[in-house]
């Protein structure tokens, strides 16, 4: 599913405390994210927005952590068990058909692609799952990093994900990537 799938040792560094202070996930989040939300959030790797997550949708709330690989996933567990947040993380691996989220349909609220879309090969096929997923008026936040993606390339993916019912409302403007936020059309 995966075009270049970043390795699973980088993941360590990716959730590294100081990253925070480049890109705080809870200030990216937390006017997205209201507790009780259901929250999907493909590429999730060893939770570094995932653990915000589970704190923002509160106990009353669910994330839907999707990876490929089982060691980003195993980080996941760890990382979630220790902050006492794994009763708020349903943590799913991705098969090679897609997410594994077809029982999500119309139930999830806000989706959440952070710097993981221009990993993905099908586009169409990927942004079809993720709307299928949304409930009608639920919203997606995409962010993908400047040093990796273009803008073209960036725009390219919206376009993609316009095709699938999903319109872009919104582009908050954070220092570290491209963001989107696109709503589905009932």
């Amino acid at each position: 599913m995966a075009r270049h799938v970043c390795p699973w040792w980088l993941g360590y560094w990716l959730v590294n405390p100081l990253r925070r202070l480049l890109e705080n996930p809870r200030e990216i989040l937390q006017s997205f994210v209201r507790e009780g939300m259901t929250v999907l959030e493909p590429g999730c790797g060893m939770g570094f927005f995932t653990l915000d997550l589970a704190r923002l949708v509160g106990p009353s709330g669910l994330v839907v952590a999707v990876d490929l690989q089982e060691r980003m996933l195993a980080g996941l567990r760890r990382r979630a068990a220790r902050a006492g947040l794994l009763q708020r993380i349903d943590i799913r691996k991705a098969g090679p058909e897609g997410l594994c989220i077809g029982d999500l349909e119309n139930r999830v609220d806000l989706a959440c692609l952070l710097h993981m879309v221009h990993e993905v090969p099908d586009q169409a096929a990927f942004f079809a799952e993720i709307s299928a997923a949304l409930r009608p008026g639920g919203r997606l936040l995409i962010v993908e990093p400047k040093g990796h993606v273009s803008q073209p390339a960036f725009e390219d993916s919206l376009a993609m994900a316009a095709q699938q019912g999903l319109i872009a409302v919104d582009a908050p403007a954070l220092r570290s990537g491209r963001a989107a936020v696109l709503i589905r059309a009932g």
